[in-house]
């Protein structure tokens, strides 16, 4: 997984909580977009766990640069902005999945499982 957010205690604790769990491991972090594009594209993360408001290059911006550089990887919004008002919007640009900041770990690694088996079965 690589993780895209514009702040690094919160960076640290996402990492924190998904490592827990020995079946994901965390290749990389960027604290934007187009920090983002180089490091994914030398891990080749199975999964991008992508914030949409982040300086420079935000979400909305790096999710079809990132579909197209790395199109095996499935790309997970987490956002503070409210899933009614931004996951369908997130969704056409090209992520599969959508969670709101403040989503328990357990529930963030299961959408994130789920995200990966249905992009890669796509």
């Amino acid at each position: 997984m690589y993780l895209v957010d514009d702040v690094p205690e919160l960076r640290e604790l996402i990492r924190f909580g998904i490592e827990v769990d020995p079946e994901f491991e965390v290749v990389g972090e960027a604290g934007d977009g187009r920090g983002a594009l180089d490091g994914i594209a030398e891990t080749h993360p199975a999964a991008v766990l992508l914030d949409l408001s982040m300086p420079d290059m935000d979400g909305f911006e790096a999710i079809p640069e990132i579909r197209s550089r790395e199109p095996d990887a499935a790309i997970v919004v987490l956002s503070g902005f409210s899933a009614d008002r931004m996951a369908e919007r997130a969704t056409e640009r090209g992520a599969d999945g959508y969670v709101e900041k403040g989503t328990p770990a357990t529930e963030l690694r299961e959408i994130t499982r789920r995200a990966v088996a249905e992009h890669r079965a796509a």
